[in-house]
């Protein structure tokens, strides 16, 4: 019976001894994988968002001819960066990026806010493409100063 007890009351300090160990174990990996993501975060940045500039305004809405005969009149602005400086871009790309994204559409789809703002996001990612240069984005977003269905 007194070699039971001895076994019994080794085997709890074994135990402790492995869990001290795990616990080691756990907080120097977490520790190590924190540093890692630490120092990969800082040594590769992220891309800035770019500042506002001028806004550049279309001076007259245009338009567009939608499905079943239906028409839009668009009118939008240029939010330009300000890595573009003061000068205005010429708008006659933006303009035929618009007639391109709007025309054949149906009204149902541009009558509702999502349908708008979706339609707005597909113009802006062509818009900001197309108003890149050696990795300098020209323009960074529209507003729209006008958009009427009929």
């Amino acid at each position: 019976m007194a070699d039971e007890k001895e076994a019994a009351a080794e085997a709890p300090k074994k135990s402790n001894k492995m869990l001290i160990i795990i616990i080691a174990a756990v907080v120097l990996l977490g520790g190590g994988g924190g540093a890692f993501f630490m120092m990969k975060g800082s040594g590769s940045k992220a891309e800035a968002a770019p500042k506002k500039g001028v806004v550049t305004a279309i001076d007259s809405a245009i338009t567009i001819n939608l499905d079943s005969g239906h028409y839009l009149k668009l009118g939008f602005s240029l939010q330009q960066t300000s890595d573009a400086g003061t000068e205005v871009v010429d708008t006659s790309e933006a303009l035929n990026l618009a007639i391109d994204e709007y025309t054949g559409k149906t009204v149902a789809e541009l009558s509702t806010e999502k349908g708008r703002e979706e339609a707005k996001a597909d113009l802006l990612k062509q818009i900001i493409k197309a108003y890149t240069t050696d990795g300098k984005k020209e323009v960074m977003d529209i507003y729209f100063t006008s958009f009427v269905t009929q």
